[in-house]
């Protein structure tokens, strides 16, 4: 029951949308508990993790630094390059690059479970990134968008410090002391992060309900693109690197699925709402995205079998 109703994130996150445009001024009211909200879906995070998890990255080091190097390399740059090449605005270009260099999604693990990928390798990635982002996001930022907006690099890192790192170890703090009284309330997190990230994109939407009429189309194609660019380009490098399929799957699922919650906190923090409209789209879109393609890839496993 309670991993359906997980499963089901691109269903809430599209009825948050709809609340959000029916009902925008209670929900744009939140916005003080967006950080908050993320916090706890970090938290979350990090009490699915243990040491041995972390362990897992010295037993195939030329793998990790793929991944990460993808992560991190890859999609800050298609993120401002195709907000550039499309023309977006200064704001949604700064939305873009946020997302981009973001660390991997909270969700790809459990998308990477669904596609039969590696779910050791996929957890490592998702939280050797998560730690790595509270230096490389801010860095990334100021790189791509130094030169045309003003980027607070050392207030964002404090941001990512308090809502991001802090969360996760203790969670990871807490998994490790109480890991077996934990285990009969463990499963909830997955669904109250997925239902906090649902939030999150409601006040968005709120917040921005004036101007997404007029941005949308434009926007969902930078954003259908990035999400696209980080799958095929994350599979490809690991398929040309001679790895297998199931590391293939696994880094195209950590690639193109980026912490977007995280975008949008800090779009709201220390830009313009606006910038936080790409990183909503993008919740929504990759978690719609991937569902479909492990379902894809799940079905040709079972197939070769």
């Amino acid at each position: 029951m309670i991993h359906g109703l997980t499963r089901a994130f691109p269903l809430w996150a599209l009825a948050a949308c709809a609340l959000a445009w029916w009902q925008p001024e209670p929900l744009a009211a939140l916005r003080p508990a967006i950080l908050p909200l993320l916090g706890l879906v970090m938290f979350g995070m990090g009490m699915t993790l243990r040491p041995d998890n972390f362990r897992e990255a010295l037993s195939r080091p030329g793998v990790i630094l793929l991944g990460l190097g993808l992560q991190f390399l890859l999609m800050p740059l298609a993120g401002w390059g195709l907000g550039s090449l499309l023309g977006l605005s200064a704001p949604l270009v700064a939305g873009m690059v946020l997302v981009g260099s973001a660390p991997g999604g909270t969700a790809s693990n459990v998308i990477c479970y669904l596609a039969r990928g590696d779910v050791a390798l996929s957890i490592t990635l998702t939280g050797l990134s998560t730690l790595l982002a509270v230096v490389a996001t801010p860095l990334l930022t100021e790189l791509y968008l130094g030169r045309s907006l003003p980027v607070p690099a050392g207030p964002m890192l404090l941001t990512i410090l308090e809502v991001v790192l802090l969360p996760v170890l203790a969670g990871m703090w807490l998994n490790h002391r109480f890991h077996a009284r934990l285990a009969p309330v463990r499963h909830l997190f997955p669904l109250l992060s997925v239902l906090a990230i649902a939030v999150i994109i409601a006040v968005i939407v709120a917040l921005n309900r004036g101007r997404l009429a007029e941005l949308a189309g434009l926007l969902v194609v930078a954003v259908c693109l990035h999400n696209l660019a980080g799958l095929v380009l994350g599979y490809a490098a690991a398929r040309l690197a001679g790895q297998p399929l199931r590391v293939a799957r696994t880094l195209a699922i950590e690639v193109g699925m980026q912490n977007s919650g995280l975008a949008v906190a800090l779009a709201l923090k220390h830009f313009v709402p606006l910038a936080a409209l790409p990183g909503a789209l993008f919740s929504i879109w990759h978690n719609l995205s991937g569902s479909l393609l492990a379902g894809w890839w799940a079905r040709r496993a079972s197939d070769a079998s």
